[in-house]
Order: structure tokens, then sequence, then C-alpha cells
């Protein structure tokens, strides 16, 4: 059985239509022929955030997501960490409502635990277009 669960670290958000954003994730996994196993959102601050890049990836800058995958190549499995802080700068600069952000950064991050990257201008094109698409399919 699917376990999709949300915690937070130096934050007190929260989202409140968790069943529906699980099974979205569930509906997600299945068009990407993959069964989901654990999945566990931690929203956070930049600070929290920054501390696990610098110290996980030798990155020494704010961003808003870090996956750590567990997955195999049937089964998607992972920790997904979101800055909560960026996601409401980011969602200020471009516009949109701070959950449609989140929901970008949420389906971002189960993307890498589905296998897309975002390196090179041909994988950043496909996971935008894969983040729109699924986008589309949630219901709110």
């Amino acid at each position: 059985m699917p376990s999709v669960s949300f915690a937070s670290e130096q934050t007190e958000y929260s989202i409140s239509n968790q069943p529906e954003t699980t099974s979205w994730f569930i509906s997600v996994c299945k068009s990407e022929q993959k069964n989901l196993s654990e999945l566990t959102y931690i929203f956070c601050s930049d600070d929290y955030l920054l501390e696990l890049n610098q110290k996980h990836l030798c990155h020494d800058y704010y961003t808003d997501v870090i996956t750590f995958d567990y997955s195999d190549e049937k089964t998607v499995s992972g920790d997904v960490f979101i800055s909560i802080d960026r996601v409401i700068d980011n969602a200020a600069s471009v516009g949109v409502p701070v959950r449609e952000e989140l929901d970008r950064i949420m389906i971002h991050g189960l993307l890498h635990l589905l296998g897309y990257k975002d390196k090179s201008a041909e994988e950043k094109e496909r996971m935008t277009h894969k983040e729109d698409f699924y986008l589309s399919s949630r219901v709110h």
C-alpha cells in the first residue's frame, strides 16, 4: 500500500488536502508505470534546507527542493525537502498563488524520484513539460 506523509521542520506550514494530494501522486506514478511505495514531503525553512544542501550536496546556496531518492526500477520511494520560504518568494516573483507554486515544486521532486533530470536545457524543458502536464491533471 502506498504511503505518503507530510512533515515540517522549522516551519508551521502544512497542506489541508493531503488525501487528494496523495491520490494525485499515486496517479502520477501509475502514469509513469511505477508503483509508489513510500514518499515523505518535509516542508522546511530556507536555513534548514541550506544546511542540508551544504551537508549532503556540498552546495552553499538556497534552493527550493532537495530530493533523496531510495527508488528502484519499479518502485518510487524518497524524501522531498521543500523550502516554504523559497516557494513563497517564487510564487510572488511569478505571480501565482503559493499553493500553485508548492504543487509545482512537489511534482518536480516526485519527477526526480521517477528518474527525470534537469541539468541540461533539454532535460529542463522535458521536466517543465511533465510538470505542466501533471499539474493540469490534479484535482483541486
